[in-house]
């Protein structure tokens, strides 16, 4: 499948936020907490346009997904009951890779998705190999037994062991088992996105 494959430092930098998860950005925002370029430290005002263009980028560059795929996403949550730029969000959380990744099994959603690519991963007892598979409330979640993928989400766990897990999944971390409680909500992402900016971009 086709990826971005932007300098993910310098996608931090010009954002100005780790979207990524891997801790290493954050060091790297420490070290560098300005855009890339000649001009990075004088940070230019956006047009209104510019702001939703960023918004929009940032968003798919979070969740890993190519523009084709993100309006796709934006149509089903335009034709859902709800609120357009709140459904959308959902729906992205509901990507079986970002649930592996707010588990606390990856250290970022791109380890994740090549778990679930490289069928360690089992839904409701069956393997599913698709990234952008959509759980439910009740799904069960297990990783697959094998001595070196354990190992990893061991070696992951510790390092991540201050992150807080998302309350609409309950995580059984010695089982590495997950089991979605409820629907995810906007209030339950731990990055600021302004839907709304996106939104008022497709509708144009």
């Amino acid at each position: 499948m086709a990826r971005e494959r932007l300098p993910r430092g310098k996608i931090v930098r010009r954002l100005g936020i780790n979207i990524f998860g891997n801790p290493k950005y954050d060091r790297i925002l420490e070290k560098r907490p300005y855009a890339p370029g000649e001009h990075g430290r004088r940070r230019s005002r956006l047009s209104n346009y510019g702001m939703q263009l960023l918004e929009k980028q940032k968003v798919k560059r979070m969740y890993g997904i190519l523009e084709k795929q993100f309006r796709r996403y934006f149509k089903m949550a335009e034709r859902a009951k709800g609120i357009t730029g709140e459904v959308l969000l959902q729906i992205l959380e509901r990507r079986l890779d970002n649930v592996i990744y707010h588990s606390l099994f990856a250290i970022s959603r791109s380890e994740a998705r090549q778990m679930v690519r490289h069928g360690h991963i089992l839904v409701n007892g069956k393997k599913v190999d698709i990234p952008s598979y959509s759980v439910d409330v009740r799904d069960v979640i297990k990783v697959k037994d094998g001595d070196n993928i354990v190992k990893k989400i061991r070696e992951n766990q510790k390092r991540l062991e201050e992150k807080e897990i998302p309350s609409w999944l309950e995580v059984d971390s010695k089982k590495l088992e997950v089991r979605i409680k409820r629907l995810p909500t906007k209030e339950d992402i731990q990055v600021p996105i302004q839907e709304q900016l996106i939104v008022e971009l497709y509708s144009k």
